[in-house]
This record gives structure tokens, sequence and C-alpha cells, in this order.
């Protein structure tokens, strides 16, 4: 913590650093085999806790963490379940929890961010930049707190998100911008403007096309600008191809500006509040090495078929709290089929309609699932495919395992011996 004369009080103030929980790897997603993909871990458990953890590998070793916590907003989030449904009707949609926003008091709230913020500050490399996103409810408190941690010196950036949308408020103007705090850790720092620049308005255009134009040093037209600190992006709700459902998903071309600006390819970015994974998303398709964490089984789910769409991107790891036991609430079951060296496995005894993914291992161990085949459904479709095949390099006999999920992010794994050739 740096030595300032101005930090922010309050009672009971507190920086929790817990003992690092034990992380065990449950699932290998095989999906085209990088030699980076061991970097990629998608994280199931406490975020304090995970970061404690790894800290012993990824100290000072982060490039770029993108935190979008809870907003002190004190309320209860829900995710869509559904699909095909009337958007203008939610009282009809299928829903289950997503995420509480509800405190004890402020007190309680601060002293959770706070000791996420001075975890982040640790892992994060000295060339490394922290982009903390949240709203009006308590970003003025943050920025008091990313000063005393960074020290005042390191701000970089406030960013204003703009976007349009509908609004119960009718007693002040709405509340139609989120605050995004820009921090690095030092004054070397990656920031790639020309990867951000963005087109003149037409009229800056028209303007300097004229010859009498005299304002000094001409513009160059066709590089274009770089941006300003405040971002016009549509909010996900108007952008039908990338809704997830997840109550509080960010657009994709807010985070693609992020990595592309404060990451070079290769670099690892972080987000210990992944929710449905679009910082994930995006740095993978950026070709950025990536961490990504959540407490809840249904962002984690989310995550993962949000990656299993991609998966030209290429593979990852999934990782558990050992002390989260895996309950498999569904109960599938799998008709398997042999002719010589090929197999099919089908699925059955499940509601078809509420399933979002069918993954196989074709030579299971019994401890480390290896989702080599998958079947998963689009946001906006229908039924998945539930019958998958698999040819064997040679005879023998196999354990083939089946995993199914639904939208809720319940569970199934299922086994079944064969024999081919």
């Amino acid at each position: 913590m740096k030595n300032e004369e101005l930090v922010l009080q309050w009672k009971g103030k507190q920086a929790v650093i817990p003992a690092p929980l034990q992380l065990v790897q449950t699932a290998a997603i095989l999906l085209q085999e990088t030699p980076e993909q061991d970097s990629q871990r998608l994280i199931q458990g406490e975020n304090l806790g995970v970061m404690s953890a790894l800290l012993a590998e990824y100290g000072s070793k982060i490039d770029l963490i993108y935190a979008d916590p809870p907003f002190l907003s004190g309320k209860s989030y829900r995710v869509r379940t559904g699909h095909g449904e009337d958007s203008r009707r939610p009282e009809n949609w299928k829903t289950a929890e997503a995420f509480q926003d509800q405190w004890n008091d402020r007190g309680d709230y601060l002293n959770m961010l706070y000791s996420r913020l001075r975890l982040m500050h640790t892992l994060l490399a000295d060339s490394g930049t922290l982009y903390l996103h949240l709203d009006w409810h308590a970003a003025a408190y943050a920025r008091v707190l990313l000063d005393e941690i960074f020290g005042p010196g390191h701000l970089l950036n406030e960013i204003i998100w703009t976007y349009h949308g509908p609004s119960p408020i009718r007693s002040a103007f709405k509340r139609k911008h989120d605050t995004i705090y820009v921090y690095t850790k030092s004054k070397e720092y990656t920031f790639n403007a020309d990867a951000v620049r963005v087109p003149y308005q037409p009229s800056t255009v028209k303007t300097f096309s004229s010859p009498k134009a005299g304002f000094g040093k001409r513009p160059d037209l066709e590089r274009g600008k770089v941006p300003e600190d405040w971002w016009y992006f549509p909010v996900v709700a108007r952008l039908h191809s990338e809704r997830t459902g997840y109550p509080t998903q960010k657009p994709e071309a807010l985070l693609e500006r992020i990595i592309l600006a404060s990451s070079n390819p290769g670099d690892l970015v972080a987000d210990f509040f992944c929710g449905s994974g679009t910082s994930i998303a995006v740095a993978r398709r950026l070709r950025r090495r990536w961490l990504a964490c959540d407490g809840s089984s249904v962002a984690i789910n989310t995550t993962r078929r949000r990656l299993l769409l991609e998966p030209e991107a290429g593979g990852f790891s999934v990782w558990v709290d050992k002390a989260i036991r895996n309950h498999h609430t569904l109960r599938p079951r799998i008709e398997v089929t042999t002719k010589n060296l090929h197999v099919e496995a089908r699925l059955s005894d499940l509601d078809l309609d509420a399933l979002t993914a069918f993954e196989l291992d074709w030579d299971f161990d019994g401890r480390l699932f290896r989702s080599e085949t998958q079947s998963v459904r689009g946001w906006q479709q229908g039924r998945i495919a539930t019958r998958l095949g698999h040819s064997y390099p040679e005879a023998g006999n196999y354990m083939v395992a089946a995993r199914a999920v639904d939208a809720e992010g319940q569970t199934g794994l299922v086994t079944e011996r064969v024999h081919v050739g």
C-alpha cells in the first residue's frame, strides 16, 4: 500500500487475505490443442481464495486485469435460461439465480472490493494495467481505494461508457453510463494507440478538406484518431447475436477496445468476476492467454458454453475449488453402438429442449474428463445434436464418459464401458 495522505476509512475496514484454495483440474477441453493451452484456465471458486492460490504461480505476471464486480446495487440478478421466448414479456421468461449484489452495509461491500483490489495489484505485472468497471453506486469510493493501493499518480484514465435504453426514472436524469477506472502499476505500461484508432467524424473530415482550414497542424484523416475517454457502445440487449441471457453481460466491442489497447498477443489477461465470459471470449479470439474465475456455477457454465461455441480459438482447462462438490443433478443415459473401430453415443432420458451442451470423453480415466467431442446449443438455437461419433485408432476396451449440461448450470456425468474392434 502506498503512503498517501488521503485514504478512505470506514468502520471495520480490513483487507482480508485468505488461505489459498486448493484448486483441482476437472476437465481438459481439447478443441484444438495449442502449446499455451495450460495457461487458459476457467476456475470455479470464490475469487479471493482463487487469487490467493494463484499468487505463487502468477504473482506480478498478469499483463491485464479486467474487473467487473458487483456494483453495490442492492439487487438480486437472474439469468435467462429459456430460448425462443417473447423478449417483450419478461414475466414469462424462464430464469435461474445468477448472483446477489446485496450487502449488510456499505462497509461490508467496501471490504469485499478492497481485499480483491489489493490482491489484483499483487498479481499484476509491473508493466500491467487494471480496468475496474463500476457505476454510480460505488465508483467514487473505488477511485479513492485505487489511489491508496496504486498511488494517485498511476491513474491512466477515467473512462465513461455511455449507452441508451429504457429507464423507469421520472424524478431525475436517466442514469445511462458506467465508469471504468484504468490504473497502471508503473510508468512502463502497454498502450497500443494504433490498434484502437477510430475514424474522424464526417464534420471534422469536411472541415479539414478545405485548403483554407486554419487550425494549425493538419491531422492524418485516413489514419483516424485515438478515442476520447468517453465511449458509446450499445448494451448487449440490443445485440441479439451476442446475448447469452446473463444479466450483466457487457458488449464484446467494449472489451475488444480494452484488450487491444492494453495487451499484446501472447500476453496474459485475467478476469476474476468473469460472469458470462465476455472478456475471456474476446481475449481468446485475439490470441491472448487468459485466466477466468467466478464463484457461480451458472457463470462458469455460461462461459464454458460460450468458449465451446468457438472451437477454432483453442482448448482450455477447467478447475474447481476442491471444497466444492460436483453435484451431478442431471441423470443422463447414453446408448453406445459399435461397428469395427467406430463408436456412436446417443444421449437420452433428459429434457432435450433444456440441454445446452453434450460433451464426450471417449477414453475416460475416471478422474479428468477430457472433452474431445462436443455438441453445443447456440444462444438463439433449438435442440442440440444428441448423437455423436468417434473412430478409435485401435481395438480394445474403453470407457466412454458423457457430460450433459442445461441452461441452469445443472450437470450430469455418465459412463459406459465398450469394446471396439
